[in-house]
């Protein structure tokens, strides 16, 4: 783990809130009620991460941990969390599912909706924070699956619990020179298990089918500014034929060349606003977001916005303060 948070060596005072703290600032933000007296809790808790995936590691005496509706609401980067109950038994609620964890069971549920998460006893569990965005699971799909125990009843499920619980604790591959290797490996895992846990109805096929398709945009916007995208990268990225690429894209009611040459002129639009658009030449943005020819590169932009780039840039021109106008001033009228 990159830090280590053990309460033996922090006062009884100041344990509750320096926990609360912990999570807030590195995991996720919760209300978290210890049910001992505050002398009496106990806490040591890992934290580290594997590319986008947060983790933490935690063994504490019994705990309520609470994301209520309020702190659903201000979640500005949405994320899908898996619990893996290591001993001991737990309790997880969300949309209106309550269930019980047991050893070896594994867990899915939301930031974006409230949950609850008890442990009685003792609390011994491994959580892993994942981007929203990076699982690419169509909304029904995590709605249907949240709070529901993965277990070793399900192959692929027992094979993902063994390997989140071995990554959770593994000093070399949290922020290790491994790490970037093994993201999309595990986010494929967790994936599988996921939509194994479904079953094998045409509904589901169809989720499949949806997730696909989130995952391919997810890939085009993490590549927009190579130069190299092309229909058979991403297709071979996928692992399908470039003819059912544009077919799950279309169903999406996506057309590939205008979707990437629309969302790269944003990103030029949005740079040629900002500082550093300001430092850099036009033709230099726009190589960066992947269009090799500068005229062309006008062409489609001012054909886009109805503005020309270079008067865009000029337009978001940071005016000179007050101060500087009058010490330019000043400058210029020597006595």
């Amino acid at each position: 783990m990159s830090s280590v948070l053990d309460t033996s060596f922090i006062s009884q005072r100041d344990r509750e809130e320096t926990i609360r703290t912990a999570l807030w600032e590195s995991f996720v933000r919760v209300e978290v009620d210890h049910h001992p007296a505050a002398r009496d809790i106990s806490v040591r808790m890992g934290l580290g991460s594997v590319g986008p995936m947060r983790i933490c590691s935690a063994r504490s005496t019994p705990v309520t941990v609470r994301r209520t509706s309020q702190l659903a609401r201000e979640d500005e980067e949405p994320a899908v969390f898996v619990g893996l109950q290591m001993s001991g038994t737990s309790v997880v609620e969300q949309h209106g599912r309550q269930s019980l964890l047991q050893p070896e069971n594994l867990t899915v549920y939301e930031s974006t909706a409230p949950y609850t998460l008890h442990f009685d006893r003792a609390l011994h569990h491994h959580f892993l924070r994942i981007p929203r965005t990076v699982l690419a699971l169509p909304d029904r799909v995590l709605r249907d699956i949240a709070a529901v125990p993965l277990t070793s009843g399900n192959p692929v499920a027992r094979m993902a619990f063994r390997y989140f619980a071995d990554l959770a604790v593994s000093q070399d591959m949290l922020g290790g020179v491994y790490a970037e290797a093994i993201v999309q490996p595990s986010i494929e895992l967790l994936r599988a298990a996921v939509t194994s846990q479904l079953g094998p109805s045409r509904t589901d096929r169809g989720a499949l089918e949806e997730s696909l398709g989130l995952r391919i945009t997810q890939y085009l916007r993490e590549h927009l500014a190579d130069p190299a995208l092309s229909a058979a990268r991403i297709a071979a990225a996928h692992g399908i034929s470039v003819r059912y690429l544009y077919t799950v894209l279309a169903q999406s009611g996506i057309s590939l060349g205008d979707w990437i040459r629309s969302h790269r002129l944003a990103e030029c639009r949005r740079e040629l606003a900002g500082p550093s658009g300001q430092r850099r030449t036009i033709a230099a943005v726009a190589r960066s977001w992947g269009f090799t020819d500068p005229t062309h590169f006008s062409k489609v932009f001012k054909r886009a916005y109805g503005i020309s780039p270079r008067d865009w840039r000029e337009r978001h021109r940071p005016k000179p303060s007050r101060h500087e106008s009058v010490r330019g001033t000043r400058t210029t009228h020597k006595p």
